[in-house]
């Protein structure tokens, strides 16, 4: 009986190398292309993983680096675009493991080796599965930046190959949502004051607390306030012409904590260099951390550039007016500013204090650069709604009205309240003293009867 174990164990050992020897010429040739299909299809799910896993503090740094992190970092600039590249790079990487692994397994089967055609889709769908997704996926996201830096030009070269065929793509999508749910339609559009009547009203009930209240109504707000209302206006901030040194940089930090860049042949700005997401600043050549300005026209609304810059991942927009010049900057922390700080005015950030100083009961002294509607706010003018032809300043408002530069001692009524000037700087109105009007006196009629 010993004999005969060892016989049949010498004869499976037998069959097996035999069934074997069979198999390799049927399987290295889809074993190699399987392989190097399971490596691609890693490479686009921890790029795609690693990319938009990317914090926003990240990625601002990463736009300051070296060659490969702005590379990576420009990729995320258009988001859609990188997304709609890998998953038809992964879709097609799939597709063709698994075609090949069904050629495969159709061979072997073919061949008369049905179990092993069985065990080995099995295998080929476990091995897509562990080590072209869930792997390179979960050190994608510890790695995330290292790996966003290294696989930056490939993947910028596999997006530009998609890029052709992404408009008919588009429009192939666009039909057939036309053909098969042609009744779709987009919700209905809610007014902000429909929105500022359902928060009122919840608030009633001590639904939502008193800061996220202010919130939401800063929120609302965004898609009314001009952008020129929040900007900081040309002036106010520091300007340079390259080369830029350290050492030019004296004293304290610039105002908003930037430094706004131009060529020496012209007037307008197109970088700055955002000193606050530096964590090194070279002796030499700072305009080389410098990034690109977005442009935004000065009746864009704040709700207009917060879209932006989340989109783009930029740190500010440049407002130009209608000759396209540059009248002012509005930076990330702006808008943060508008949105979460009570009473917020761009006088109050660029003075880094109120502009608004009660001297005595009733009577304000008032900066010139105080927005309208910031000093409505303080007079508690509950009617004020800002007209789209009217300056937003006190200073622009004073020129409007006098038709000329303001000098000291003119003064104005503007709803109920005198506004006279008290101190001018550089052909502008610095100070105005800002007091409530006198009531008219009303004439008494007497009758013959009183007399």
């Amino acid at each position: 009986m010993g004999r005969e174990r060892h016989r049949a164990s010498q004869h499976s050992t037998l069959n097996f190398q035999l069934t074997m020897s069979d198999l390799l010429p049927l399987l290295w040739l889809p074993g190699l292309a399987m392989l190097v299909l399971v490596l691609l299809s890693a490479f686009f799910s921890g790029s795609e993983t690693a990319m938009f896993y990317l914090s926003p503090d990240e990625l601002r740094a990463m736009r300051l680096g070296n060659g490969r992190e702005r590379a990576a970092a420009s990729l995320l600039t258009n988001p859609d675009r990188l997304l709609t590249a890998v998953l038809f790079w992964n879709l097609l990487v799939n597709m063709t493991y698994f075609a090949v692994s069904v050629v495969a397994a159709g061979r072997m089967a073919h061949a008369g080796e049905r179990t092993a055609a069985g065990t080995f889709g099995v295998v080929s769908l476990a091995a897509i599965i562990l080590f072209g997704e869930v792997i390179p996926k979960s050190v994608a996201v510890v790695f995330r930046k290292r790996l966003s830096v290294l696989i930056a030009w490939p993947l910028a070269a596999m997006v530009r190959v998609v890029d052709p065929i992404a408009p008919p793509l588009a429009t192939l999508t666009a039909a057939l949502r036309r053909a098969f749910w042609p009744h779709l339609t987009p919700e209905s559009f809610l007014d902000s004051d429909d929105l500022e009547r359902a928060i009122e009203a919840s608030t009633a009930s001590r639904e939502v607390v008193q800061m996220e209240q202010l919130v939401l109504h800063n929120v609302l707000d965004l898609s009314e306030i001009r952008l020129e209302e929040a900007m900081r206006p040309r002036g106010s901030y520091q300007v340079m012409t390259p080369p830029i040194r350290l050492s030019d940089l004296r004293g304290p930090l610039p105002p908003g904590g930037f430094i706004a860049v131009r060529e020496a042949d012209s007037d307008d700005v197109d970088r700055i260099v955002p000193l606050l997401d530096l964590s090194f600043l070279p002796d030499e050549h700072l305009e080389s951390k410098a990034i690109e300005l977005l442009h935004l026209p000065w009746c864009a609304t704040l709700a207009d550039a917060l879209q932006i810059i989340r989109v783009k991942k930029a740190a500010a927009v440049s407002v130009v007016n209608e000759h396209g010049e540059t009248i002012g900057i509005t930076t990330r922390e702006d808008l943060l500013d508008a949105l979460l700080i009570p009473e917020a005015d761009r006088a109050k950030r660029l003075l880094r204090r109120d502009p608004v100083l009660e001297i005595s009961p009733g009577v304000l002294h008032v900066e010139g650069i105080t927005t309208l509607r910031h000093l409505a706010a303080r007079l508690a003018l509950q009617d004020y709604v800002p007209d789209e032809e009217e300056n937003i300043t006190v200073a622009g408002l004073l020129a409007e009205e006098l038709e000329h530069v303001p000098e000291i001692g003119e003064s104005i009524r503007w709803r109920g309240y005198d506004f006279k000037v008290i101190e001018v700087t550089d052909r502008t109105v610095h100070r105005v003293l800002v007091e409530k009007a006198p009531e008219p006196e009303t004439e008494i009629e007497w009758t013959e009867a009183e007399a």
